[in-house]
């Protein structure tokens, strides 16, 4: 790596100022008569000029402070014509930064410079060709066996020698693998707090961390959902890759590593995005089946058990409201705050609900993971959001904790919403089987005679008269109490006009001789259609993804 002292020591200059900066690593040679060109240089030049522009000494001043601060490696400045000598505010501002000022005599061209400079970049870089490939082939090895991103750290901390971290786009770790000293606790937690911040406005540009323990040692670079990796840009990289050297500064080889690794991060991430869509398609086909009744007994335990879900099974169920992708948010949220808890489990979305199937658990202990998941899935949406949980049943009984758990959670609403008795129901509070009451006695039928002879008296009259409705009084109704009997909600889940939607109300109504403003009469048809239900098997979930 070719360093300022090193390419003035082969040249007919002299250094004026800056001995401490002599070490710098030479990126390139570039010559400018601009009074500002920091915006086409990106660091670690030697810059050449004569100076014409900068007669006064503040502007002088000011030019070289701001070529320091971009982190350019050295100023050189030719003298005998814009100026006799090296102007004494230029001395003074690179001597008080530590930045090398030398001076280039009037004989010395400043093509004799850049030709020496790119002698030695050359030759270095066809140095570092073999190795490089020689990494790049490690790295391919890596990705090719499929051992994830902490394999890919690993390999990269040993051939760069420090302390390796991948982040996700939003700043949480990924991977982390470190050499022969570990990174300091500050060192990471300034890391994430920059990456954060940098998320917050959307930039996405390769970075040196600021904190006094990384000194130059560190390089945080991008791994952009598309382009070349870590090329410049604004917006929000899907990850990002951090490298802290153990000793001394990062060398041409070690970035050149590190964007060779750019690329191995990106195909790693894709290829877990890949098994992850597989298995979120595997997992809905489970979730759907097992909520639609149509996979029972040992076929449903086989399908539950590679999920790690073999045992005894609860469900966990959210509703966030009725505004578009609510639900689908909801769902995303779950899936985070079951991982923050370490919790497998299948998630899907069913209607308007995102629903969770996990490991059954002891009542209180159950009761507080789905707490802590609850909120955490309130506090990431900042919205009401209402939770409920269902019983631990053996996994073969795995549908019956999923429709005591939407019972639990819709009897709560029914019993205290804004359409109810006129009070809002807490958010925070979990409903659990307990809130059931009585009716978990009637819900405890499941599929006996009896517990069809109750849908069909509520039920009948509304399908025997639907003629050519075609089961539309049915959803209609449904829709209508599961929105606690706000009509524009309603409507707007059924996609009709509320005037419509009025009019299928009152011909439930017509056909059973019951009033949907008594709470009791409320209270019994949604009975009857959880019922149905339970007898008739339900709706499929749309979608569904695995929490590892």
């Amino acid at each position: 790596m070719l360093t300022v002292r090193e390419l003035l020591a082969e040249l007919e200059v002299s250094l004026r100022a800056g001995e401490g900066g002599l070490d710098a690593p030479v990126r390139w040679v570039h010559t400018t008569e601009l009074p500002d060109p920091t915006p086409w240089l990106s660091g670690g030049e030697v810059l050449l000029t004569s100076g014409l522009q900068l007669e006064r000494a503040s502007e002088q001043r000011a030019f070289v402070a701001r070529l320091a601060d971009h982190g350019l490696a050295a100023l050189g400045v030719g003298v005998g014509l814009g100026h006799d000598e090296v102007p004494p505010a230029m001395i003074d501002e690179a001597q008080a930064r530590a930045f090398p000022l030398f001076e280039v005599p009037y004989d010395t061209p400043f093509i004799a410079v850049t030709e020496r400079a790119f002698t030695r970049l050359v030759n270095e870089s066809y140095e570092l060709l073999p190795r490089s490939i020689a990494a790049q082939e490690q790295l391919q090895r890596i990705v090719l066996s499929e051992r994830g991103l902490e394999a890919v750290a690993g390999v990269l901390a040993a051939l760069v020698g420090g302390a390796v971290l991948v982040y996700d786009g939003r700043g949480k770790p990924l991977a982390r693998h470190t050499f022969r000293r570990d990174i300091e606790d500050a060192a990471v937690a300034a890391i994430g707090a920059e990456l954060r911040e940098r998320t917050r406005r959307a930039d996405g540009n390769a970075f040196v961390p600021v904190h006094e323990q990384l000194s130059a040692r560190a390089l945080a670079l991008p791994v952009p959902s598309g382009g070349m990796p870590g090329a410049a840009g604004t917006g929000r990289p899907q990850a990002w890759l951090v490298a802290v050297k153990d000793q001394g500064g990062l060398s041409e080889l070690d970035r050149l590593l590190l964007q060779q690794a750019v690329t191995a991060v990106a195909l790693e991430l894709l290829r877990l995005r890949v098994a992850d869509t597989t298995e979120r398609r595997l997992a809905g086909d489970v979730l759907s089946e097992l909520i639609a009744g149509d996979v029972a007994g040992p076929e449903l335990h086989r399908r539950l058990e590679p999920f790690g879900l073999g045992g005894r099974v609860t469900a966990l169920v959210l509703h966030a409201g009725e505004e578009r992708g609510a639900t689908a948010r909801a769902e995303a949220a779950l899936v985070a705050a079951l991982r923050e808890d370490a919790v497998s489990a299948l998630v899907a979305t069913h209607g308007q609900l995102a629903c969770a199937l996990m490991p059954g658990l002891l009542d209180e202990e159950l009761f507080e993971v789905a707490e802590r998941v609850h909120a955490r899935v309130r506090a990431q949406l900042g919205g009401a959001v209402h939770a409920a949980a269902g019983r631990a049943v053996p996994a073969v009984r795995a549908r019956e904790t999923f429709h005591e758990a939407r019972c639990a959670l819709e009897a709560h609403l029914l019993g205290h919403g804004d359409a109810g008795n006129g009070h809002r129901t807490d958010p925070a509070h979990l409903a659990t089987y307990r809130d059931l009451g009585s009716f978990a006695l009637l819900l405890s039928l499941q599929d006996s005679d009896a517990l069809r002879l109750f849908c069909e008296s509520v039920l009948g009259p509304i399908e025997a008269g639907e003629g050519h409705y075609g089961g539309e009084l049915v959803r209609s109704l449904e829709a209508f109490i599961e929105c606690n009997g706000q009509w524009e909600a309603a409507a707007r889940r059924l996609v009709c006009h509320r005037h419509t939607l009025r009019y299928r109300i009152r011909k439930v109504e017509e056909l059973t001789g019951r009033d949907l403003a008594s709470a009791r009469d409320r209270i019994e048809f949604w009975l009857a259609l959880r019922g149905r239900e339970l007898t008739a098997g339900g709706a499929r979930a749309r979608t569904a993804s695995p929490v590892p």
